[in-house]
């Protein structure tokens, strides 16, 4: 440290040094900053599942209600896999337990009864279900000739 004149007796502290090494300080932090090429947070994307066993469970639900034999109590299909009238609540209250959206549509034959597709309804709403739609069958459109 050199002391520069001034009132004798009383010693000056030089600071150019200081500030030097300050700034070459400052000049190797930039430097090293910017080799390091890893910037930002790493994002961690989820990845489908590898296990191809377990099939994806469909979204739409419909409950089909076909006429069956003649005096017997009408068919039922959920999503085409045939299933009881004794086991249409269980099942759906299974197929809807882990779902944020339930709701389940009614697709009938047009022979069918309305009161058969309105315990369907009551069934499913007994289920847990909150909205059930009712699908009809397109109609055909007839060829016109003119």
């Amino acid at each position: 440290m050199a002391f520069s004149g001034g009132e004798p007796g009383r010693p000056e502290i030089n600071v150019t040094p200081m500030i030097d090494v300050l700034l070459v300080l400052i000049i190797v932090f930039m430097v090293v900053v910017s080799m390091d090429k890893k910037q930002g947070e790493t994002a961690e994307i989820p990845q489908p599942a590898t296990d191809s066993r377990a099939p994806t469970p469909e979204r739409t639900i419909v409950v089909q209600v076909e006429q069956g034999v003649q005096n017997q109590p009408p068919v039922l299909k959920i999503n085409d896999e045939a299933v009881s009238w004794d086991q249409l609540r269980s099942r759906l209250q299974r197929i809807f337990l882990g779902r944020v959206e339930k709701v389940a549509f009614v697709k009938g034959d047009k022979d069918i009864a309305f009161e058969h597709m309105a315990e369907v309804i009551d069934i499913a709403h007994a289920a847990g279900v909150d909205h059930v739609g009712l699908i009809t069958s397109e109609p055909k459109q007839e060829a016109r000739v003119h």
